[in-house]
């Protein structure tokens, strides 16, 4: 038990030394990652004014008709087109990213260069 909770304590000081320093805005809104094991979920947020403007995750109708598991690396590079296709829709261009805590490394990795290839700027 002490092994999990020292994991999570390390975790959440990542994700506040991160958010210390990057805030999102109504031009370019903060794309905050959640990774669980088996899923992941994406949302853009505008700090400013308190609000998620958008928000996707593995547990969709489109992922799902994908085929692709969330659980691995394909997956969160599907999850960052999808994510990065319906930014662009929704008329968002530019984005600061928020890796939640989590290393830039593997899955969030990979979800942040499969919005780069859908056309986001970070």
């Amino acid at each position: 038990m002490k092994k999990l909770q020292k994991k999570q304590a390390a975790l959440a000081r990542r994700h506040r030394r991160v958010r210390g320093k990057i805030s999102g805005t109504a031009a370019r809104p903060r794309l905050c990652v959640t990774r669980s094991n088996s899923n992941i979920y994406v949302q853009f947020v505008d700090d400013v004014a308190g609000k998620t403007l958008l928000g996707v995750s593995t547990l969709g109708p489109d992922f799902k008709a994908t085929g692709k598991n969330g659980a691995n690396v394909e997956g969160a590079a599907a999850m960052g087109e999808i994510a990065g296709k319906k930014a662009l829709e929704a008329g968002i261009t530019e984005i600061v990213f928020d890796r939640g805590g989590n290393l830039y490394h593997g899955r969030v990795k990979a979800l942040a260069e499969g919005a780069r290839e859908a056309g986001l700027k970070f």
